[in-house]
């Protein structure tokens, strides 16, 4: 008995291979206009689907298949006499096979069309057509992406011509995935344009940029996507990344987004910053940003601001790290860096940071929020002690500040020059924060603590943090301040004759 089919497609991939299979398999292929063109092309006959249902595409082709015909033939249950009666009443014929894929509007935005010509790109009968056939999966089979045709083709061949039940149901599944995502880029586009980023009903989508070698632990299992439609961090070489290996390279993005372009090197362990310096000597920037904690930079991540050049690569390959990150890599570099094996090498040259939500899960809620990119604003910034600082340590302060906004909650940023000299992160009490980063500056660090900044993701809430700081010898610290106690703050600054800026911005990154 002979099958119907409609094929309707945007990508064209490999039609030729589905249709005539379809052909072969004594299936009558019904079609729209350009992909009827096409099949034309490839010699495949068809029949336009027009001339089926005796209704022209109108609205210059907004309607092509929103008809019964159409539908009818789609969504009757085979096994129900009363549709099966209505069906021949109708003269309809059944629709066994759906072959369709949309209008690609995530192409279309990354075009830069106006707002009229992007609406013109939502596909309205490609997803409908495909929902009603995944609906009535039952009877019905569904392909909305050509990465199926060879896995239709081979269910057919091993099922003497037909297809399971689960197989069907697979296709259904996947086929809600497709019409649920192409709509999510829909609403995001639309939700842009109105501001609005936490709306009564949200989406989250993505597509699958690949499977994690494994969880936070070996015994978890997880998977990294993306909103994007094209991936902007490029792996050269080395084993597959982990979800930690993932969430320390997109910590390590973050943090090097501070540096300025073609200076600067931050190493990154467990999320937070090892080190973190800029020095026009790219060799001297990485050596200071190792000097800050080398302990810790064993097994992390070294990002650089900068295409990688062999005498850095040399330099580096000295140290077991598990990534080497940088705005391109030379020949000699690469070469080099490849001869171990199970190094991560990852090009970010073509990385762009967008201003999307940042996003947590917590069970079946998530939790959302703007992303903090907030820098520090020169109007809001207050110097609160009798002395002030100078425009140097000016500059040196608000690099210092701005590394806290990377460093994991309560954190303590050392600097001295452009360099971290000792951090203190993730401690539930700031004073062992101040204490931890004052021990690493003190163990590792060849420059002195004395005369170097300190900053503060957030205020001190009693004075024994500064007191603690002051002691080691810093000079100069900057906090966003705000405490109930901040006139004793300050009071014991002034005491301890050190200059304090607050900055009127808080930096908490838990």
């Amino acid at each position: 008995m002979s099958k119907n089919a409609i094929i309707s497609v945007f990508d064209k991939t490999n039609l030729d291979l589905i249709a005539n299979f379809l052909i072969k398999k004594k299936f009558t292929i019904y079609s729209t206009g350009g992909t009827s063109k096409y099949l034309k092309q490839i010699n495949i006959p068809h029949i336009e689907i027009s001339k089926y249902t005796k209704q022209k595409e109108i609205l210059d082709g907004r309607v092509k298949t929103l008809h019964p015909k159409i539908y009818g033939g789609i969504l009757n249950k085979r096994q129900n006499k009363k549709h099966l009666r209505e069906i021949k009443k109708n003269n309809y014929e059944n629709i066994d096979l759906i072959v369709a894929n949309f209008y690609p509007f995530e192409d279309t935005l990354l075009k830069k069309m106006d707002h009229n010509k992007i609406i013109e790109n939502i596909d309205i009968g490609g997803p409908t057509m495909v929902r009603a056939g995944a609906k009535n999966y039952n009877d019905v089979v569904v392909i909305c992406n050509t990465n199926q045709y060879q896995s239709f083709i081979n269910e057919l061949k091993t099922n003497k011509g037909s297809t399971s039940l689960n197989f069907r149901e697979k296709l259904a599944e996947e086929a809600f995935m497709e019409t649920a995502y192409y709509e999510s880029n829909i609403f995001k586009y639309f939700n842009e344009r109105s501001d609005n980023p936490f709306p009564e009903k949200n989406i989250f989508s993505g597509k699958l940029i690949g499977k994690a070698r494994y969880g936070e632990n070996p015994h978890q299992k997880a998977a990294i996507y993306t909103k994007s439609n094209h991936q902007d961090i490029i792996q050269l070489s080395g084993k597959d990344l982990s979800y930690n290996n993932y969430n320390d390279l997109y910590s390590a993005l973050s943090t090097t987004k501070l540096l300025p372009d073609n200076k600067g090197v931050a190493i990154i362990k467990h999320a937070n910053p090892c080190g973190v310096s800029i020095n026009q000597n790219k060799i001297k920037s990485f050596k200071e940003a190792l000097e800050s904690d080398p302990i810790s930079a064993f097994g992390g991540i070294v990002s650089c601001n900068f295409k990688m050049n062999i005498n850095l690569a040399k330099e580096i390959n000295k140290i077991y790290f598990e990534i080497i990150m940088a705005k391109g890599f030379d020949k000699k570099s690469i070469n080099l860096l490849k001869k171990k094996k199970n190094l991560r090498i990852i090009d970010i040259s073509k990385y762009k940071s967008k201003n999307s939500l940042s996003v947590k899960s917590f069970s079946e809620s998530f939790l959302v929020q703007n992303k903090n990119k907030i820098i520090i604003d020169k109007k809001k910034l207050k110097f609160v002690t009798k002395l002030k600082p100078s425009k140097k340590e000016l500059s040196v302060a608000k690099f210092a500040f701005n590394l806290c906004k990377y460093v994991k909650s309560n954190a303590i940023v050392l600097c001295n020059g452009f360099s971290s000299i000792g951090i203190g992160a993730g401690q539930p009490s700031r004073l062992d924060s101040c204490k931890i980063a004052i021990h690493k500056a003190r163990k590792f660090q060849l420059k002195s603590i004395k005369n170097s900044v300190a900053a503060s993701d957030a205020f001190f809430p009693f004075t024994d943090g500064v007191e603690t700081l002051v002691k080691a010898g810093v000079k100069i610290i900057i906090q966003p301040g705000g405490s109930i106690r901040d006139k004793e703050i300050i009071d014991e600054a002034n005491k301890s004759r050190i200059k304090m800026l607050f900055s009127g911005i808080r930096h908490f990154n838990h």
